[in-house]
Parts: C-alpha cells; structure tokens; sequence
C-alpha cells in the first residue's frame, strides 16, 4: 500500500500511521493470523486477482496486518511504497535480485555485513552478474568502478563493524549519472538518525529484527522506495518467491515502531557514554562512534545523520583474540550474541562471527582485527554498562 503525504511529527507517525480498524474499533492494531482470504462471488475473485479491484489475496504477498506496518515503515521514512520480507537478509536481497538479470553489473561498498557481502561477492555472480567492490569512503574508486551495465550501488552506513560512514548523496549522484540505481543498508544509522531517500538513495532496506523490533523476539526485513520501483521491481519477486513477513511479526513489529524513537535516543545517549568512557582508556588502542568529533568522517556525519548511533567498535590492546575473549568473557551485564539493537547491551567479536567467513587480508583491509568489538547499547542504566565493560577490560 501507498503512504499518504505526512500530516504529524515522526513520533506520532510511528504510533499511528497505517492504522486500519475492523468493525469492532480495536485500539491496537489487528492481528490477521490467516493463510488466505474469501471473496463475495467468483468474479471478485477474478477482479483481485486480475489487478482491477483492491483488496487482500494470499497471505504471502498481501495481508492486513502486513500492510499497516509497510505504509507506518513508509510515511515514517518518507517513500512513497514498501514492502515487507521475512527477515533483513531476504530484504537486501531481494532489493538487489528483484531489479538485476545476467550481464547486468554491480557496485559495492567492501565494508558490508557477512551476509551481504556473500550475496554481492558469492551469489550474484553464479546467475551471471559481477560486481566490483570498493572503499566506499573513496568516491574516486567508486566512479572507476562503473561500467557500461552497472545496474545498481550497493552500500551499508555506518557500516558493520568498523561504524565507517559513507556519503550517500555523493555516491547517489555517481550512481544515477550512470544510469544506476542506489541501495542502501539503513540498520546502525536507524531511520532516526538518517535518512537516504532524501540524501538521493533510490531504496532503503532494513532487518527490522534489529532496533525495529529491538526487544530480540522476531525476525523481519523491509525495502523502501518509490511506488515504481516496487512494482516494476519487487512486488511480483515477492509474490512469485515468496520472502514473506509472518502477519503475527509485522504486528510484533508494529509495537516496536511504537517506541522506536525512545529505544534509540536513550541507546545513542549510552552508546556516547560509553565512548567517552572508552576513549582514553590504557587497554584500548582504537575507538569508533559515529557521535564524536575524532570520527573519521565527521564531516559526512554532520551533513548526513541527525545523531550518532547505538554502536560503537573499539579495540582491546593487543589486538589478539585470546586477551579479547578474556574480556568478552568477563563481561557480567552485557552479553555475548551476534544480534544488536535491543533493549539489552550486547558484544560481538565480528572476526570470529558475523565476518568470519572473510579471508585474514579482507578482514585486514576492512580493520577487523582479533581485538575488534562491536557493541550495541541497550537500555540499562548508563554509569552500570560502563562500569561492567571498565571493570571488564582488567582481565586484559
């Protein structure tokens, strides 16, 4: 379903847009836990299925409770239209699949999520598109890398782990001047804290398993863009394949979006916390938030995002994994798990886990050490995450 124009501040929007009330005038959004729908006659029926009447078909490609939370996700972010996926992976990659074909071309940051990078590196090229990777803080490698078919950009900001920030209106200009399209992976910045479709991105995808549900109870991903592109490029991959959201998470995610906006305020409050604690601490060697002025990219920061983010990377002295694991393992408060963006604090240990898969040299060149943590802020009180990750790094 299309969004309306907006009518209410963000915050209202995530409490009551897309809302759509049975006969019996629930207050909190219904729950169609149904397969399929019935029609009054056969030639509704038809109607539905031929386009020329609206209404709800087949729980896989269209039911009530999915479609309030794709047109909250829309008005909220600002597009035109979206759609809803099973969980974050199946939304990038049906956001890159549903619009490429063999001999089409594609470009991507390198710094990408495990997954990611596999489905642009691994899965792509075994149905006869290529892609190139670059430094995507390069513009200059970037504009090299296209090619007469490049099709689509592809790129994560901040990106996962090292939290680097990429300029999407600069690299959405390189894209479109090249006839390309731009996608962007939108979970550590939150549509809080950024927005790509105004930056020029053409699609914005989330695993809405991250800050959106952020309570770690359900899996789900969504794609943003305008209403062309998802008909002409995604609405039928869903139907036809199938990568589809279960009516009882889109309503978990719907309770979610509630209080999206004081979930990530207070988690970026303790993610700066955290990062002022740890900047100058003896036992780490390298930080990074995307909130402090010593960023990398402070510059792009200040022209693209409206905050900083849940996470932060550092890495522990040394650098070796063994000295690291004694950290993690000491950790008390926070836990150990490859998920972020919940109400609890969490570690990950990103060469062991979520980018494992990468070769020593590619881990290398991205700055993902033995010694790298990513941590992802929750919602416990600031001064007992810091004291648990201080008291912590004494085992180093």
């Amino acid at each position: 379903m299309s969004a309306p124009a907006h009518r209410y501040r963000p915050e209202t929007e995530l409490v009551h847009a897309g809302a759509m009330r049975t006969q019996f005038g629930e207050t909190s959004e219904a729950l169609f836990l149904t397969q399929g729908f019935v029609y009054d006659s056969a030639e509704q029926c038809e109607a539905r299925f031929k386009g020329e009447e609206p209404g709800f078909l087949y729980s896989r490609f269209s039911n009530p409770t999915v479609a309030m939370f794709e047109r909250r996700m829309a008005i909220f972010e600002g597009a035109e239209s979206a759609r809803a996926t099973a969980t974050g992976m199946a939304a990038v990659t049906t956001a890159l699949v549903g619009q490429l074909k063999a001999g089409d071309h594609v470009v991507a940051a390198k710094a990408l999520f495990g997954s990611c990078r596999w489905v642009v590196e691994d899965f792509l090229p075994r149905f006869g598109v290529p892609s190139t990777l670059v430094d995507g803080r390069d513009l200059e490698q970037w504009q090299k890398a296209v090619r007469p078919n490049t099709k689509t950009f592809f790129l994560e900001s901040p990106t996962n782990p090292t939290l680097d920030v990429v300029d999407i209106a600069a690299v959405a200009k390189i894209a479109h001047a090249a006839g390309a399209t731009l996608v962007v992976d939108n979970v550590f910045a939150t549509p809080i804290w950024q927005s790509p479709l105004a930056l020029g991105a053409d699609v914005v995808v989330y695993s809405a398993t991250k800050h959106i549900d952020g309570q770690g109870r359900c899996l789900g991903g969504i794609i943003l863009a305008s209403e062309k592109f998802i008909q002409d490029n995604i609405h039928q991959f869903i139907r036809q394949t199938g990568p589809s959201m279960s009516p009882f998470n889109a309503w978990v995610l719907l309770k979610g979006l509630e209080t999206l906006h004081l979930r990530v305020q207070r988690q970026s409050d303790t993610a700066a916390a955290v990062s002022t604690a740890l900047a100058n601490h003896p036992k780490i060697t390298r930080l990074i938030y995307p909130g402090r002025a010593d960023h990398p990219q402070a510059d792009v920061i200040r022209r693209q995002m409206r905050g900083g983010s849940t996470l932060v990377a550092f890495e522990v002295a040394g650098g070796d994994k063994a000295g690291t694991f004694r950290f993690l393992n000491a950790l008390k408060l926070i836990r150990i798990t490859n998920n972020l963006g919940d109400a609890k604090s969490l570690v990950t240990h990103p060469a062991t886990t979520t980018h494992q898969r990468l070769t020593p040299e590619a881990r290398a060149e991205l700055g993902i050490s033995d010694g790298l943590v990513r941590f992802s802020a929750g919602l416990e009180h600031p001064d007992d995450v810091v004291t648990d990750l201080v008291t912590a790094l004494e085992k180093v």
